[in-house]
């Protein structure tokens, strides 16, 4: 099965300068004014994963209001990647850091589903 288009595709305002940040580890080009949400989604399907173990997680009300976007720096400080907006070399993690908020049970099986998903796939 051929991989999903990003979610967002930009189809203005291009002319913006590039800037480069990192999510878990890997580069991510942004153009300047892009919120986190976008940088993320113009990069792919899913910003993050719940907590809960419920699934991949995309934001939800896109103006800061209902918690569905959370991202953390490496710090373990929690960021609203709706209304983030992102900054050169900024370091930004998906999931929560292990050694400031500790992985739930529900999280960890959602996890492991995933992997084993993406190691079953061609």
């Amino acid at each position: 099965m051929p991989a999903l288009p990003p979610r967002f595709i930009r189809l203005a305002e291009t002319d913006r300068p590039a800037l480069q940040l990192t999510v878990d580890g890997a580069p991510v080009q942004a153009l300047a004014g892009d919120t986190l949400l976008v940088a993320l989604l113009s990069q792919g399907r899913r910003l993050r994963d719940s907590e809960f173990g419920d699934g991949h997680r995309a934001g939800f009300c896109l103006m800061g209001a209902c918690q569905d976007c959370w991202v953390w720096t490496e710090a373990g400080d929690r960021l609203r990647a709706c209304s983030t907006v992102a900054e050169p070399g900024m370091a930004i993690l998906t999931r929560p850091p292990a050694t400031q908020w500790p992985m739930t049970p529900d999280l960890a099986a959602t996890l492991a589903r995933s992997e084993a998903t993406a190691e079953a796939a061609p």
